[in-house]
């Protein structure tokens, strides 16, 4: 056949694949299979290269994100020998899409922003408002609810003017979950009904799974619980039928939802296994976290208190994961980013600027302001379920007995672990602007290593692999060490270990090396026998963000940070990190440290609560469950509590009664803490004087000394009971 009637034969059957996509996915997934056979055979790139962008948007839909991206990445190969921007612009907004779908949320913001450049200089208003509606999807997941709110905006007006209802109804699909956010379920369900209409209207019955789940969210949220039951069961119905399996995890997981708040525990928890399938087999991390904790809340309602404490397990340890991959991805990721909004060309805020200000010194100033807002909303986030878990374990522990106590014991070092992670990533910044310091305290060093070590014993024992731990360092030595960044040190190494390692055995090695009166020097490596590191990746492993070997999808977890922050901390401690490596032998990270001795033994240390007794409090803290927890602990040391739920009521409650002493949260609605504690300490009352504590999940308030001087002292979330006592009793 002549070369001209196969070139149409594939255009037509690229045609049928992407026009019968929504009633037969698999049959579209043939026809362009078939199409990029013919297309190799008469080595047509731009043919081929169309045939991968369709493949891989098929896989995509089908939640097969390891063979969507491979598709993506071969389609830009052949898009990139032809010079087609608009072709690359296509796989990258595929990538974009399956990297955000993944918990990815910057890496994808990436491609994603480069597809809408190229597709706005080329005036292609349908991919336009497609990859605007995907982008403004990832500003919503990152908390830019101003920037989220914009793009869908433009995504609706884009559709309009080319008059597309079905790519309209998608945008207002999404933007009805952004306002039910925000409060405004009336409004959300105006939006809803509009893109239901329009889905019908245009026979889209793959989408109006999605949208028929997005008015059960609404009902869900408004109670009424008959009329979003009907609707998860539908979209549910039709993501089966059109194997969405995206959609039908998230469609199983809110019945799961549903019927814990209906009380049906047995029912919720078949469902939210029945999801949780889903999100193991095709990795939907997204969901995966949210069926976790379910499963946890279900069952402890059940009063199933150890698959509960299972579940919050693997909820943290997920959670934790997915923190650690977003973090490395808006180190990598964030400079990338303002670069294109450069090019973007946003010159209303340049012109706004002092011309006078070097670009250079500007962009770099623009960097570190948007890593640290993106951390402050990061540790805002977590800080504040993470207080309510670390709370509960910490009364839960105090009276458990018997074979559940080393589960909870477990527990808390997890979940204080992760904190310390946090702790950690926000001090990223510090790190770069060299103004981190090492906090020290007496740690027995080779219990601390073991502690550490079991961290990551699970994800060892599910690779078959060993983790030994090898110390010459006397039993009942005890050092001054800072245990947070120490424990991201030996953790990221450990877990990086674990990760290229197929068979065999990781070792964490401590050697004493040198004793100088009141110093020792030790040697501490980690070894492994996995698959090596080339002498010209070993160069530049240490300044860079991203693996050796890029992963798309995270098998193990870890910290994400990357040996960088690694090298950092060793070298803040004065040392320098190592490496010695064989292919296909393995490697072996290390590093000498000096540390000062001490003779303080670690002891459980039982404070005296009853020395709070008859005390006053003043709680502002608008969260329910935190306010909750806090209250009881401070009534557990006999504090009275009066309990306020914004700034606002705060001071009036203070100029009316006499306090001990006030605990302020810092976000709060009506008024927020920072202005409410001004108020107090500028007015005449009863409590001008009166000590106030900052409670915080936003751990950059500690290091803004506008703020931090406002108060007595500042208390992060999650609350660390003994450090809560100490402040109080010393007042």
């Amino acid at each position: 056949m002549p070369t001209t009637n196969l070139k149409e034969k594939i255009n037509t059957l690229l045609e049928s694949a992407y026009s019968g996509r929504t009633s037969d996915l698999y049959n579209s997934i043939a026809l362009a299979k078939e199409a990029l056979q013919i297309s190799e055979t008469i080595g047509d790139k731009h043919l081929m290269g169309e045939s991968l962008n369709q493949l891989s948007l098929y896989h995509m839909i089908n939640s097969d994100f390891d063979r969507s991206n491979k598709f993506s990445e071969r389609a830009i190969l052949c898009f990139n020998e032809i010079n087609d921007e608009r072709g690359i612009a296509d796989a990258k907004y595929n990538i974009g899409s399956v990297l955000y779908k993944t918990d990815n949320y910057h890496g994808g913001l990436v491609y994603l922003l480069e597809a809408q450049r190229i597709y706005k200089k080329y005036d292609d208003l349908h991919k336009l408002s497609k990859v605007e509606k995907a982008v403004g999807t990832v500003y919503e997941y990152i908390g830019d609810s101003d920037n989220a709110f914009i793009t869908y905006i433009n995504a609706i007006r884009t559709a309009r003017k080319i008059s597309n209802v079905n790519l309209e109804s998608n945008v207002f699909n999404n933007l009805s979950g952004f306002v039910l956010k925000k409060g405004k379920a009336k409004i959300a369900m105006q939006m809803i009904e509009h893109s239901i209409k329009l889905k019908k209207q245009t026979k889209d019955y793959r989408g109006l799974g999605y949208a028929l789940y997005g008015r059960a969210k609404i009902y869900l949220e408004t109670e009424r619980y008959e009329e979003s039951k009907k609707d998860f069961e539908e979209a549910l119905k039709i993501h089966k039928e059109f194997k969405e399996n995206m959609g039908a995890s998230m469609s199983l997981s809110k019945l799961g939802k549903l019927y814990f708040k209906l009380g049906e525990f047995n029912k919720a928890e078949k469902v939210l296994q029945q999801s949780l399938e889903y999100t193991i087999a095709y990795k939907i991390s997204m969901v995966q976290v949210k069926n976790y904790r379910l499963l946890y809340l279900v069952n402890k309602a059940n009063s199933k208190n150890s698959e509960a404490l299972r579940y919050l397990e693997l909820y943290l340890k997920e959670k934790e994961a997915v923190i650690f991959t977003q973090t490395k991805q808006v180190i990598e990721n964030y400079s990338l980013i303002n670069k294109m909004n450069i090019l973007e060309g946003d010159a209303a805020l340049q012109r706004v600027e002092q011309k006078a200000i070097d670009k250079k010194t500007k962009d770099e100033k623009e960097s570190v302001k948007l890593k640290q807002e993106f951390l402050s909303i990061m540790s805002h986030e977590i800080r504040t379920p993470l207080n309510a878990i670390t709370t509960i374990a910490s009364i839960l522990n105090d009276k458990t007995i018997g074979e559940d106590k080393p589960l909870l014991e477990s527990l808390q070092f997890a979940s204080y672990n992760l904190i310390n992670i946090v702790n950690d990533v926000l001090d990223f910044t510090k790190l770069d602007l060299k103004k981190a310091e090492l906090e020290l305290s007496s740690t027995n060093l080779n219990s601390f290593c073991e502690k550490v070590l079991n961290l990551n014993l699970s994800v060892a024992n599910n690779k078959g692999l060993k983790l030994n731990f090898n110390s010459n360092v006397p039993k009942d030595n005890n050092y001054l060490i800072d245990q947070t960044k120490i424990t991201q040190i030996l953790s990221n190494l450990i877990s990086n270990a674990i990760k290229f390692t197929e068979k065999g055995h990781v070792d964490l090695n401590v050697a004493l090396i040198k004793e100088n009166g009141t110093n020792d020097t030790l040697l501490v490596g980690v070894k492994d026998t996995g698959e090596g590191i080339s002498e010209a990746d070993s160069i530049k492993v240490f300044d860079s963000f991203s693996q050796v070997k890029p992963i798309l999808t995270r098998k193990q977890g870890g910290t994400g940070l990357g040996l960088a922050i690694v090298k950092k901390l060793v070298a803040l401690h004065g040392s320098k990190i190592k490496l010695k490596s064989k292919v296909n032998e393995g490697s072996e990270f290390y590093f000498e440290i000096e540390l000062e001795k001490s003779s303080q033994k670690i002891e459980t240390k039982r404070t005296n609560f009853y020395e709070l007794k008859d005390k006053v409090a003043l709680l502002a803290e608008d969260t329910p469950i935190n306010a909750m927890l806090i209250t009881r602990l401070l009534k557990n040391w006999s504090v009275k509590v009066d309990h306020v739920k914004n700034g606002k009521e705060a001071v009036e409650f203070a100029k009316k009664k006499k306090y001990d002493f006030i605990l302020m949260d810092i976000h709060m609605p009506e008024l927020n803490g920072l202005d409410a504690t001004s108020e107090i300490k500028a007015s005449k009352n009863p409590n001008q004087f009166t000590p106030i504590f900052a409670i915080t999940a936003d751990a950059l308030t500690i290091d803004d000394e506008t703020k931090s001087k406002l108060f007595d002292d500042v208390l992060l979330k999650p609350i660390e009971i003994d450090k809560l006592f100490s402040a109080l009793a010393r007042e």
